[in-house]
């Protein structure tokens, strides 16, 4: 079966990967997988083997049809499910509750786990879906484009450091794994790519912050890269006065860049303009 390239489908067949990815998810006994994008099968003939339950999320029809019927039931997959859905409209908090009445097995109550070689095209909103998801999951394994790895997990101060690596982190701690050439895919993509692994564990009320709101300011940091944090937020509609006292409460250079401040010194300085 051909790959679809408007569907972002790049088929990996490299072995030593696909044993590697799956290894990163840990102990999958009794546990429940979703796995995004299944493609032709091959990192879920792996999940298959080891998960207690496995759902396969694939919006290709073709695709879908050949894996139902590679794995289903009476060819001895009874733990797999395959579901024909895009990704962004999946439910992880529904599918999280049908694993806790599924089985009696405690371990069963756990949150989902998730793998998946994203496509390219859609990559951001999907992990966006995964974090507005974040209490329904443990852990996550994902393949990405190299440079979009390098932003989840980029630390304040660093090039790939922004909005989206700010955002994602704030649902848990990220980390690359291993990187993949173009070579371990078919057809061969026009970038590398690299997998990383998303621990779910939000920080809101570590932090002291409200998610809707604390998201919405970090987004006027953000909005012009080559512009101060006060100017940022000034052109958001702050007052001169507010944010002095905010900066002077804080300690916080009005001078700075978002793009130089950890999450906890952008929260502090949410904290002080919600009291100013």
């Amino acid at each position: 079966m051909a790959a679809k390239p408007k569907l972002g489908q790049n088929f990996l067949r490299d072995p030593t990967a696909i044993r590697r990815i799956v290894a990163a998810l840990g102990d999958l006994s009794g546990r429940t997988v979703v796995e995004i994008g299944p493609g032709k099968g091959a990192i879920t003939e792996g999940l298959a083997a080891q998960a207690g339950r496995l759902i396969a999320v694939e919006t290709d029809r073709e695709l879908a049809w050949m894996l139902q019927e590679r794995f289903s039931p009476e060819k001895g997959f009874p733990n797999v499910k395959i579901h024909r859905q895009d990704i962004l409209q999946f439910d992880f908090a529904a599918a999280a509750k049908d694993a806790s009445l599924a089985t009696v097995d405690s371990s069963a109550a756990s949150p989902l786990l998730v793998v998946g070689n994203l496509p390219y095209y859609i990559t951001s909103p999907i992990l966006l879906h995964l974090a507005a998801s974040a209490a329904s999951l443990d852990r996550a394994v994902l393949m990405v484009q190299r440079e979009v790895a390098d932003r989840v997990t980029a630390k304040p101060g660093s090039r790939d450091y922004g909005l989206l690596s700010v955002s994602l982190q704030l649902y848990g701690s990220a980390e690359q794994l291993f990187g993949l050439p173009p070579e371990a895919f078919t057809p061969p993509p026009e970038v590398h790519s690299t997998v990383f692994r998303w621990k779910f564990a939000p920080r809101f009320a570590e932090l002291g912050i409200e998610e809707g709101p604390f998201i919405s300011l970090l987004k006027q940091c953000f909005a012009q890269k080559r512009k101060t944090l006060a100017n940022n937020l000034r052109a958001a509609g702050y007052s001169s006065e507010k944010l002095s006292k905010a900066f002077t409460d804080t300690g916080i250079s009005p001078q700075i860049r978002a793009e130089a401040l950890p999450v906890e010194e952008l929260a502090a300085i949410w904290r002080t303009l919600r009291q100013v």
